[in-house]
């Protein structure tokens, strides 16, 4: 076998590599995150008060966005920037997922990079978003049969 560098491939050849998957983007932010635990990042502000299309063009310097999009591996597989609504599309998100990792109601204006590592990790796992989604379902029916019937009767 024969080797070439990739840069003689890449003249000669339309080389692509192969797009990483939602969870293999997903696993690689985390681990970025994970790399240096303790560094301060800033949240981002009360993403949920904001209109989606405002909501959509929200970020902050030094934030875990900031993380992802300094990596060249996620912005050649096409994170387009450090913008809410460019990470929401290319990981994959909800707004229930973002407002749960990054917002800043639930970690203040800064936090640590491992805290929010743990907090992606918790709301991106299928097994934990379904509970955590079940549990306001039932909540939800808890609080809203009775009223329900209430009206009803």
């Amino acid at each position: 076998m024969e080797h070439k560098d990739l840069d003689y491939l890449r003249s000669v050849a339309d080389v692509q590599p192969k797009p990483l998957s939602r969870q293999e983007r997903l696993d690689r932010w985390i681990s970025l995150l994970e790399r240096d635990p303790a560094r301060r990042l800033n949240s981002l502000g009360e993403i949920e008060y904001k209109p989606p299309a405002e909501r959509a063009l929200v970020r902050e310097n030094n934030s875990p966005l900031t993380i992802a999009y300094e990596d060249p591996v996620l912005r050649a597989d096409g994170l387009e920037s450090d913008k809410l609504g460019d990470a929401m599309r290319y990981f994959g998100l909800s707004d229930g997922q973002a407002h749960y990792a990054l917002c800043s109601c639930l970690s203040g204006h800064t936090a640590e990079a491992g805290a929010f590592a743990r907090r992606l990790r918790n709301s991106t796992s299928d097994a934990a978003w379904q509970q955590a989604v079940g549990a306001w379902t039932l909540a939800g029916l808890a609080v809203g049969l009775p009223a329900l019937v209430y009206l009803l009767s």
